[in-house]
């Protein structure tokens, strides 16, 4: 993943944000050890940015799909209002199990569900309505897991969708993510915006 904003101004911005919690900053430096692909976490920035949502939405029941090593999950999870709860998704046993070991140790992690599996094939599985739905998976499967979680929304629900800027490329204006910001675009039962954070993220609530 390639930075969107030129370097200095990437180092600024993540200087003047809130920095990791002392968990959040050794499950980072874990991850880039043992699972590699560290650009796949959430950071400190868009970290911060999903916290502040929680805090400030007070979702009572989120749902995460691709938990990767957990960062978001345990960022999100530091906000919950009382008897808040995530249920989140990984389809990669080995990163499954990354994530677990740091929710066991969070003070936070009694609040997070983990399933293992596809993402699909979960929500099927899952009752109820969602106030908060964080998409950050298997980019080809960006239009599908839309649609499946829109119907799950509660009346003031958000979706937040991850990478929705793909390092630039969508200016090019091919590929999974440039379809998914299209669809989204075109659908009148929403409302979105889609902001410049880290690799480009969007917020979307029905209309």
């Amino acid at each position: 993943m390639a930075d969107i904003l030129e370097p200095e101004l990437a180092d600024y911005v993540e200087r003047l944000t809130s920095p990791h919690e002392p968990l959040l900053a050794e499950l980072s430096e874990e991850t880039a050890r043992s699972l590699g692909s560290e650009g796949m976490l959430s950071g400190p920035v868009a970290g911060r940015l999903l916290e502040l949502l929680v805090w400030f939405g007070r979702p009572r029941r989120v749902l995460e799909i691709g938990t990767f090593s957990g960062h978001s999950a345990l960022a999100m999870a530091a906000a919950l209002p009382e008897g808040g709860r995530i249920d989140t998704c990984e389809l990669d046993p080995e990163r499954a199990a990354v994530a677990q070991r740091y929710f066991d140790r969070s003070p936070h992690g009694s609040r997070i569900t983990l399933h293992i599996g596809p993402a699909l094939a979960t929500i099927a599985t899952l009752d109820g309505e969602f106030d908060l739905v964080f998409i950050d998976a298997n980019k080809e499967g960006y239009v599908d897991y839309y649609e499946a979680v829109l119907p799950l929304l509660t009346e003031r629900g958000l979706i937040v969708a991850d990478n929705t800027l793909w390092s630039g490329t969508v200016v090019e204006g091919e590929g999974p993510i440039v379809r998914f910001n299209e669809h989204v675009a075109a659908d009148p039962r929403t409302v979105q915006v889609v902001l410049s954070v880290r690799d480009g993220m969007t917020l979307i609530r029905r209309t």
